[in-house]
């Protein structure tokens, strides 16, 4: 389809129906191809963000490497939180053949997919025993790919629905993302775990020793590893097939700059320029807002894990409890998140959502004070990730809602982008606090810190949003 020509927004059914058939409207809203579509690129999106962390941590340290030079290692993920700097380049600047071909958007979200690809199969013949320069290098290269194509798919997905049908975009987008985090997590590891050999085999010994090396976890198979790498890689084909195949959103024709000087400022200085002439002072209420929203969650998440092993929890128990329990609910409360909003309204959803979040810290606090009880743990990941499934879809649709299509990318990289720092920063404290005065403080603490965000949700519901043009 022609880069100009109207995409998938035309393909969305009106939900203002009263009653059931509004309902029913609503539902069927998921089995549009535009929502097929963000569950397919929901994918692509979230499978590199825990193979250059979590995932890669894990390989790191199984390959003896200190736990310092781990932690330094996990900054390579600020590309995910400066991505805003390079977004007016993915909103602007057209890719020689491929944006004539493919346009604007797709042109983007194919290279930055080729990155990601290139860079996972880097890291899978790249051996960390023997140098960690390879592997550092094409981590950053997946980290880079990922944000840009979070770029693009961001402004992909703002271009390709009005304003009410974002929130049901954004939960089928969730639903993908969470999806490839099991595949990228959990999976990665059952991929490796397959190939591997005899841990006797590795080491050449045989008996008691070669048991208490495999417990000890002492046998790093590089070919187990890079297998389990080039799987990752390949599942890649889901975004990359999907880009192919989908439309180009309908583009805003941009006027022709005459001079660098001007398309530097229509592409650096006018979509920041756009949204303050928009809200005028009231920007600043709506940035503080975007920078606290999830401060609850993030600043707790930091803690759980530790929480879950000073608490006696097996890793079979945790897994079980989060990879089931727990994103079966946050894929629900997406779900529910999305449909609210479409009926309720953004506002008031993002309400709820805040007050769940806050709410459930302090269910941990009561966790805290029981010790190991499963039953205990799967109503508090049910409980949580349902909130934050519901938080998630509403908040994504506000910052959808918020930016011009003009300059859609570089907008939303810079709400996505502000969400993360504020709280990332504080959650490095974390641990010291819990030191301090004890998990059950803690927990209570990071609801708390949802209090202030109640307030600003409530005055920025009083803000009238600006127009924007999306025709």
């Amino acid at each position: 389809m022609p880069a100009d020509q109207p995409g998938p927004a035309a393909e969305l059914p009106p939900v203002n129906a009263p009653g059931l058939r509004g309902w029913l409207a609503a539902a069927r809203v998921y089995l549009e191809p535009a929502s097929l579509r963000m569950l397919a690129l929901g994918f692509s999106a979230g499978l590199p963000l825990l193979l250059v962390l979590g995932t890669l941590s894990f390989r790191l340290r199984e390959a003896g490497i200190d736990r310092a030079t781990i932690g330094y290692l996990s900054w390579v993920g600020l590309a995910y939180a400066f991505k805003w700097c390079w977004a007016p380049l993915v909103d602007r600047l057209p890719i020689p053949w491929l944006t004539r071909t493919l346009g604007r958007r797709r042109s983007w979200l194919l290279l930055s997919q080729c990155l990601i690809v290139a860079g996972l199969v880097g890291m899978a013949l790249s051996d960390p025993r023997l140098a960690l320069g390879p592997i550092v290098w094409c981590a950053l290269a997946v980290a880079v790919g990922s944000a840009t194509q979070d770029i693009a798919l961001d402004a992909f997905r703002i271009e390709s629905a009005d304003a009410d049908h974002q929130g049901a975009l954004a939960a089928t987008y969730q639903t993908g993302y969470r999806l490839a985090m099991i595949w990228a997590g959990a999976g990665v590891l059952w991929v490796a775990a397959r190939f591997e050999v005899a841990p006797a085999a590795v080491v050449g010994i045989t008996g008691a020793t070669a048991t208490a090396h495999a417990l000890a976890g002492a046998a790093y198979q590089q070919a187990a590893w890079q297998m389990a790498y080039l799987v990752m890689a390949g599942s890649m084909a889901v975004g990359v097939l999907t880009v192919l195949l989908s439309p180009e959103p309908a583009r805003m024709v941009l006027p022709p700059a005459r001079n660098a000087r001007e398309w530097l400022r229509g592409a650096l200085v006018d979509p920041f320029a756009d949204f303050i002439g928009r809200y005028r002072w009231q920007a600043a209420l709506i940035l503080a807002l975007i920078a606290i929203y999830r401060i609850s969650d993030v600043v707790m998440g930091i803690m759980a894990n530790p929480f879950y092993v000073d608490m006696g929890y097996t890793k079979d128990e945790v897994a079980a409890v989060t990879k089931i329990y727990g994103v079966i609910m946050t894929l629900v409360g997406a779900f529910i998140g999305g449909m609210l909003s479409l009926r309720l309204g953004v506002m008031r959803v993002l309400m709820l959502g805040a007050i769940l979040s806050a709410a459930t810290n302090l269910l941990f606090a009561g966790l805290s004070a029981r010790g190991h009880d499963v039953t205990a743990l799967i109503f508090v990941i049910s409980a949580d990730n349902l909130s934050s499934g519901i938080a998630s879809a509403a908040f994504i649709a506000y910052l959808s809602s918020l930016t011009n299509v003009r300059y859609s990318a570089t907008q939303y990289a810079l709400f996505s982008s502000m969400m993360l720092l504020a709280p990332k920063w504080l959650a490095g404290f974390s641990g010291a606090y819990v030191d301090a005065f004890g998990y059950a403080n803690f927990f209570v603490s990071t609801a708390l810190l949802g209090l202030p965000v109640l307030l600003l949700v409530w005055l920025a519901s009083k803000v009238k949003l600006a127009s924007s043009p999306r025709q």
